[in-house]
């Protein structure tokens, strides 16, 4: 079992629509969100990785909606890394209301690419050793 991290994130007014419930397309910020913020407590940053030549582009996005998100409410993104990275590295996702409610269900693949070549590559050994040491302290 991978490490899971789960952050709060408050529904902005301009994530909504008129009834206040959040529209569809916010949901991919949200996981980028929730992303972004696992490998930063891996001590990875996307910033990083570009100056070292290395790219992660979204290749695949699944999202299953089962409620809405409304205005002014505060849900939890729980991001969890589903197996071992190699040339792809994926996530699940649960986006849950103050409540507990699940609203959201997903999944993500994203491709590391060599920012020169524009060709994919292996996961880079320096992150590979923070998942595994931060999974061995768990």
């Amino acid at each position: 079992m991978f490490f899971f991290d789960e952050i709060p994130i408050r529904v902005r007014y301009a994530e909504t629509d008129q009834m206040g419930v959040v529209h569809h397309g916010n949901y991919a910020l949200y996981l980028e969100i929730g992303r972004t913020e696992w490998l930063r407590k891996m001590g990875i940053s996307y910033d990083e990785m570009e100056k070292s030549g290395v790219m992660l582009p979204v290749i695949s996005m699944s999202l299953n909606y089962k409620k809405s998100a409304h205005y002014d409410e505060v849900i939890q993104v729980k991001t969890q890394l589903k197996k071992r990275p190699s040339v792809k590295i994926e996530f699940d996702y649960e986006i849950r209301n103050s409540a507990g409610e699940i609203l959201i269900l997903a999944n993500t693949v994203l491709a590391f690419i060599n920012m020169s070549t524009k060709r994919p590559m292996k996961c880079p050994d320096y992150i590979l050793k923070k998942i595994e040491s931060f999974n061995q302290a768990l």
